[in-house]
């Protein structure tokens, strides 16, 4: 093992432990909770062991810089703590862990960089805990308004601005004009990567995708007395609308998945009265993007007709096409050597990109699967990852 693969795993090791479930294996890194505010700690902690003061920006997001805050001409880097339910180890915290090596490297190499670098430590990325995903670069940059941010809430009710200890401060402009460019390096999800011999690739594009909320009502009643002729089950016409789903994803190519659903009274010997789903929808175009939505929504309103149940569909995030800046990711594909990938996923680098040239870079995921305890990478291709990473920092601080 290389020094720089054994000091990934040292470092990597003092975080791993954290939020980690004992039974799935998986994290439960919820944002603002009791393991992602430690990983926070922990981020502070390695800033100042660096000597690299850190800002919070009102929204929840942290950051460490190397160089003077205000001198602007800033190069950001960095990811994000925060995980799905039982997510995998490397969504996310991969990125902060690197960007910390990175500097390392580039203070050992006797580097001083012209222009400053921070990095950054995105609050709710994956919108597990308040529902939108990106949550801290959207109040950033104004995507989202901080009113609408503020009242957004948790599975028991508590709002974000409570969680964050107070109302959010929504745009900021004048830190976001500091910043010349962002790269966000990350976890592969996927396996394009598997079966060559790069470690390490760049972005090309996120496919545009979306959550949307399907609320079934329907008439409760009793599961044993009840006759099947006399029934206006919500839940028929929810299950008809996730095979929907599926079926039109695959005829146009995109992806369309239901992973959460809320049904009430939730009782075994009950017909529900109401079904919430949530329907997360991807595509490689965005009219392919809008037209599956809407045929979903459109087989969901002739079922319903036929259950006797009613269905609306509310939007809660959509997020269009984001191609990277294509300079960048050439001179960054050229400067690598690197491949050049496009991905499904989101990531806070596709919010930051409407504002700023912006870029990934992913490392090798073996298994391919993230969002899950499977995700992997190992310590010589993260190392791979970190050494990337410091050359294209190197290259764009000075």
């Amino acid at each position: 093992m290389s020094d720089l693969a054994a000091r990934f795993r040292k470092l990597w090791d003092e975080i791993a432990p954290i939020g980690r479930d004992a039974g799935s294996g998986g994290y439960l890194r919820y944002s603002l909770t009791e393991p992602e505010l430690r990983l926070r700690d922990w981020f502070r902690d390695q800033a100042e062991q660096r000597g690299m003061p850190v800002t919070e920006d009102g929204n929840g997001n942290l950051f460490a810089w190397w160089g003077d805050p205000e001198a602007g001409d800033a190069v950001l880097t960095g990811s994000h703590f925060d995980s799905v339910p039982h997510g995998g180890a490397y969504d996310g915290p991969l990125g902060i862990v690197s960007a910390l090596l990175a500097v390392d490297e580039l203070r050992d190499a006797g580097v001083t960089p012209v222009r400053p670098l921070a990095v950054g430590a995105f609050v709710e990325e994956e919108g597990a805990r308040f529902g939108v995903p990106c949550l801290g670069s959207r109040l950033l940059t104004g995507a989202l308004p901080a009113e609408r941010a503020a009242v957004l809430r948790d599975a028991d009710g508590v709002s974000f601005a409570e969680a964050l200890g107070g109302a959010p401060a929504g745009a900021r402009p004048e830190l976001l004009g500091r910043f010349r460019s962002f790269v966000e390096l990350h976890v592969e999800q996927g396996r394009a990567l598997a079966d060559t011999p790069d470690a390490v690739a760049v972005a090309s594009a996120i496919w545009p995708h979306g959550r949307w909320r399907f609320d079934f009502a329907g008439e409760g009643n009793h599961a044993g007395t009840t006759r099947m002729a006399d029934r206006r089950d919500p839940m028929l016409t929810y299950a008809f609308t996730v095979l929907a789903a599926n079926k039109e994803a695959r005829l146009r190519g995109a992806h369309a998945t239901v992973g959460r659903v809320s049904v009430e009274p939730n009782a075994t010997n009950a017909i529900p009265s109401r079904v919430t789903g949530w329907l997360d929808a991807r595509a490689a175009e965005p009219d392919t993007l809008t037209g599956l939505v809407e045929a979903v929504h459109d087989k969901a309103i002739e079922r319903a007709r036929r259950d006797g149940t009613g269905v609306t569909l509310t939007e809660e995030s959509a997020t269009p096409l984001v191609a990277f800046d294509g300079g960048l990711a050439d001179r960054l594909a050229a400067l690598l050597d690197a491949p050049v990938l496009p991905t499904g996923a989101g990531h806070d680098a596709g919010v930051l990109a409407g504002h700023l040239p912006t870029a990934m870079l992913f490392v090798r995921n073996p298994t391919g699967v993230s969002h899950s305890p499977a995700e992997s990478a190992t310590d010589v291709d993260c190392a791979a990852g970190v050494a990337a990473l410091a050359r294209v920092l190197g290259e764009l601080t000075c």
